[in-house]
């Protein structure tokens, strides 16, 4: 018998809940969070194991941004100078993947597929101009994003959406964790394994601009509306700072403090 849902993660199960929403961005963009679902009643109970197909909970993002140095790590390990302005751009929201997805490596245009780490931030409620002190209030959520980026390509052609946005190269997930359920937004740890091997470990206190003050200074310019994802840089670490970029049949893990691992399979 096979199930599809919302579910809720309770002591190693998935909980399928009664909700008159089709995925866990609906509730988001109706709602400004995940609160709705706290009470909503359990229909049945799945074993969270390797036979259960999980969804990208934000597989229709309304739109995707990231931020292209954003780790004082990052810009060690790459001898780049810090930025005093976030270097953002957007990504074509068709990238995101489930997660345990198995993603083509696009070899006709890519020889330096990449992984980088990432926390990712669902918007609840808009923001337009707003303050740093207002923003976190405006979170709905994070995740973890495996923000893939064909590095050639970016040298190429100077797009970074052209680099980024090949079909699966944004795998979101596994679960989200509601922003009152997250410590401290300064805190968040986020690490990367490929192939079992650690690449990356750090968390938001290395970010160059804090989770409030990136998602402030974003919204000078572009209004940030309820079910948009913002990924948040990643640290030292990747396939670019080793010269090793991904081939076929690697599995990348992403781990951030609080959500299920985020696991990626690349196909030829």
């Amino acid at each position: 018998m096979t199930s599809a849902g919302i579910g809720r993660i309770e002591d190693g199960s998935v909980a399928l809940l009664d909700a008159p929403y089709p995925d866990p961005s609906a509730v988001i963009e109706a709602t400004g969070s995940l609160d709705a679902l706290a009470e909503a009643k359990v229909v049945r109970r799945i074993p969270l194991d390797g036979e259960t197909g999980l969804r990208a909970p934000l597989a229709r993002p309304r739109a995707l941004w990231g931020v292209g140095l954003n780790y004082y790590s990052k810009a060690a390990q790459t001898g780049r100078a810090v930025p005093d302005e976030p270097v953002l751009y957007l990504a074509g929201c068709a990238s995101v993947s489930a997660p345990g997805a198995a993603v083509r490596l696009p070899a006709e245009e890519t020889a330096q597929m990449d992984y980088e780490a990432e926390i990712a931030v669902v918007i609840g409620r808009t923001l337009d101009r707003a303050a740093e002190d207002e923003t976190w209030s405006a979170v709905a959520a994070i995740t973890a994003a495996n923000d893939m980026t064909a590095r050639d390509v970016m040298k190429r052609t100077g797009t970074p959406a052209l680099a980024k946005s090949f079909p699966g190269f944004t795998p979101l997930g596994a679960s989200l964790l509601g922003r009152d359920e997250v410590p401290d937004p300064d805190m968040i740890g986020v690490r990367c394994l490929v192939g079992g091997e650690p690449r990356q470990n750090s968390s938001s206190a290395d970010m160059i601009f804090a989770i409030p003050e990136l998602l402030a200074r974003i919204s000078r310019y572009a209004a940030l509306r309820p079910g948009d994802v913002v990924l948040t840089g990643t640290p030292a670490g990747t396939g670019q700072d080793r010269d090793d970029f991904l081939r076929p049949g690697d599995t990348v893990r992403v781990e951030v403090d609080g959500v299920l691992p985020l696991i990626t399979r690349v196909r030829a």
